[in-house]
């Protein structure tokens, strides 16, 4: 670690150490520990003249703490014993030390509450001003808010001045995990909540915290009486115990000390914390009883006769004339003004008139857009920006306002796609590598800004400014045309995503997103696997060079390509059930084939009523057949993995280049459930009858050969448009079953949305096209 992330630790863990269980300090006593930050400041800033020292009366707390974080990674003694001979300073200190965890929960059921983007916009940018702004004032991180501050003050008068930046370990994606003096463990968790409730009425958050020995930020939970604690000699004699092989085993580890190890770290500490805050969560009281109960979420009353917001939850308050009369609750009303400051509209007259006190203080909140713009702006990022906007002065681009602007950039339009992607391999990672605090920051540090970069870099490399003449049904006073950013991102919260783009780019655009996540974080040389070989089992997908596994975290996706007029509620759950299958779909590949890549799920719906139940149930009941009993069908391939996805994109244009036409792709669709020779022998018919000679033979590569070989190299038969699952390895040639799965449904989903010549992702500068 480097030498500022040195400072950092040491400096919280003396922070602690000095103000122990006390809940003031004296002036004099604050003024010496604000000496004690200075000169360790000093200190990693190689000042050969410091002008503060480390006061004497904390240089044993400094002492301890540089001891703590300079043992050896790999140092892991089998005995207590021998921790006790080594460290008996650190052994004897018991000064306790508070470790505070928290941040928003159900998150979703706060910003898809309402159903219209700019609701669902506010929604998610006050979050993230919490998030990434409010708690982090806190600690005074970043810029001191005077309005936080008075905030604090009234609410928890002595824990501002307990709280200082070096604290925090992280602050991203929409949780925190900080140090805290042990007096003030209590205070911060309920400053945590609060903030939530005062800012967003109705937000759920949670936070839990204790208090930790300084050993223990090492070597994992010791009892009081440290000599008492469970160690490795007492866990080699009883790792068959039920109790104790479910809390010490990992599967991945085969070796008992290294998987005894794995646990008792500072990510226990961490673990436990996570268990408090399940509990919580679910509005279970815990031991403390000083902290009020969460079991009672905030309720607004209502009244069958009175008038009800536009989510039909909570009583209005206002009546709004926007381009349509709308009524609004205050909850709603904070969505609505924050989501109006995010895209920038200057004039928030109808929330003056109404006379409310609360402040969205406007400076702080910047939407998502907002964000991208400034990384277009970045000096390195200059070609990437001109890509992006092409001869359109940037100036002029605004967000969208409604999915329908963005729907309206589609080919063919009217269509919208829903990318929700999360990180795959994280957990497992965090047990295995990170077990310090100062790896808690790093990592956290890592994935947010992989994510942040992935996003933006897809968007800028596949879409463009968008011409959009609003019409009659637009919210739009203007109807001028207006250049928008033709997309929304919703949020990005660490590890996770989820995107609004036009349909005929997202399949391009999540690949993007899986590809760059890895390749970021492989670049900062923390994350990659070791060389090997590509595993082509996991990959139905064969033509060209198979790309090995490189990095050890990945992303999952699920993509919803739907109508613009499909309810945003019922898109999210959709999504969320396409995101579930391509995590699990990872999960298999990495354990039967050590595939540790991205994965993609995705479904076209062009009709909200296409599915009545759930996805899963709508695959297994319509698209598996089992004509013969001997072989099973199994009439859709989702989900790919990202070498896929970009295989099944290029089939697509070989079919559109080789003009094969529509009527016949339908047909050979309605046939697939009547048999694989009925379905093989049209596809021969039809593809046979091609006059395209060149275009024929693009379609042999880029499909049959690519997608529908056989899995026994010696046969050279023909399966299209069929592949085989899985080989038999059954003697009994009447029990053989081989299953066949194709990728024809999502082939002809997709042919309308997938362009014969796709933009390259290294083209230079663009004019983007004017669409009227």
């Amino acid at each position: 670690m480097n030498n500022d992330s040195r400072t950092r630790i040491v400096t919280a863990l003396v922070w602690c150490l000095t103000w122990g269980k006390k809940h003031n300090l004296s002036r004099t006593e604050l003024s010496t520990l604000h000496q004690m930050r200075q000169a360790l400041a000093d200190e990693r800033e190689n000042e050969s003249d410091r002008s503060h020292v480390v006061p004497d009366e904390m240089q044993h707390f400094v002492t301890l703490a540089q001891q703590l974080y300079d043992i050896d990674e790999d140092y892991k003694p089998k005995k207590l014993s021998e921790l006790k001979d080594k460290y008996l300073d650190l052994w004897n200190e018991d000064t306790p030390i508070g470790l505070v965890y928290g941040g928003a929960t159900k998150i979703k059921q706060y910003v898809f509450e309402a159903a219209k983007l700019p609701d669902i916009r506010g929604a998610s940018a006050l979050l993230d001003r919490i998030n990434l702004v409010d708690l982090p004032a806190f600690f005074g991180e970043r810029q001191r808010s005077l309005s936080i501050e008075q905030w604090l003050d009234k609410n928890f008068p002595d824990l501002r001045k307990a709280l200082i930046p070096e604290l925090i370990i992280y602050s991203t994606g929409g949780s925190i995990l900080a140090f805290c003096p042990a007096a003030f463990v209590d205070e911060l968790a309920n400053a945590i909540e609060k903030r939530y409730t005062d800012e967003t009425l109705i937000a759920n958050s949670c936070a839990v915290g204790d208090t930790f020995k300084l050993l223990e930020f090492r070597f994992g939970l010791l009892q009081d009486k440290i000599e008492d604690t469970f160690w490795f000699d007492q866990y080699e004699k009883n790792q068959d115990n039920p109790i104790i092989k479910a809390y010490f085993d990992q599967s991945e580890v085969k070796d008992p000390f290294e998987r005894f190890q794995n646990r008792k770290n500072f990510n226990e500490l961490v673990g436990k914390l996570a268990n408090q805050f399940t509990q919580r969560r679910n509005g279970n009281n815990l031991h403390k009883k000083e902290r009020p109960s969460r079991c009672y979420p905030p309720i607004f009353e209502t009244h069958p006769y009175v008038q009800r917001d536009e989510s039909d939850r909570r009583s209005a308050i206002m009546r709004v004339e926007f381009p349509n009369n709308i009524f609004l609750s205050e909850p709603l009303a904070r969505k609505r003004l924050v989501g109006e400051i995010a895209k920038r509209e200057s004039s928030h007259a109808w929330y003056d008139n109404a006379n409310l006190e609360w402040q969205p203080f406007d400076i702080w909140i910047l939407s998502w857009v907002n964000k991208f713009e400034k990384f277009l702006n970045k000096d390195n990022n200059q070609q990437l920006a001109s890509r992006y906007y092409g001869k359109v002065d940037k100036k002029e681009v605004v967000e969208a306002r409604s999915l329908r602007e963005i729907a309206s950039a589609s080919t063919p339009s009217g269509f919208v796609a829903y990318i929700y992607a999360d990180g795959n391999n994280m957990g497992g990672y965090i047990r295995q590598k990170i077990k310090t605090p100062q790896d808690y920051r790093l990592f956290s540090k890592d994935i947010f800004d992989a994510t942040q970069e992935s996003v933006y870099k897809a968007l800028a490399n596949y879409l463009h400014p968008y011409q959009y003449t609003p019409d009659a049904k637009s919210s739009r006073t203007n109807k001028e045309p207006v250049w928008i950013h033709p997309f929304e991102i919703i949020t990005i919260g660490g590890d996770d995503v989820l995107l609004v783009v036009p349909a005929d780019k997202a399949l391009e655009i999540a690949k993007m997103i899986g590809d760059q996540f890895e390749d970021i974080l492989c670049n900062t040389g923390r994350y990659s696997l070791e060389k090997t070989a590509p595993n082509l089992l996991a990959h139905r997908y064969t033509t060209g060079n198979v790309p090995p596994s490189k990095c050890l975290l990945s992303m999952s996706t699920g993509v919803l390509i739907t109508a613009q007029d499909t309810p945003i509620y019922y898109a999210d759950k959709l999504v969320n059930q396409l995101l579930k299958s391509a995590k699990k779909y990872a999960k298999e590949l990495k354990k039967d084939h050590k595939y540790y890549g991205g994965t993609v799920d995705f479904l076209v719906m062009k009709a909200v009523t296409m599915i009545s139940s759930n996805i899963k149930e709508f695959r297994e009941q319509g698209l598996i057949k089992n004509k013969d009993g001997k072989s099973k069908l199994k009439l859709y391939a989702s989900p790919y993995t990202l070498y896929e996805l970009g295989g099944l994109i290029e089939t697509v244009k070989a079919f559109k280049k080789a003009e094969f036409p529509r009527s016949q792709l339908y047909q050979i669709r309605s046939l697939l459930e009547r048999g694989k020779r009925t379905a093989i022998l049209n596809y021969r018919y039809f593809r046979i009858r091609l006059t395209n000679e060149e275009a024929k033979q693009k379609l042999e590569d880029k499909f049959e050969l690519a997608w529908c070989r056989p899995k026994d190299a010696s046969n050279h038969g023909n399966l299209a448009p069929w592949m085989s699952l899985q080989e038999n390895n059954s003697q009994d040639a009447e029990q053989s079953k081989m299953t066949y799965e194709t990728i024809w449904r999502e082939l002809v989903d997709l042919y309308p949305f997938i362009a014969e010549k796709a933009e390259s992702c290294t083209e230079q500068e663009t004019t983007p096209e004017v669409k009227q």
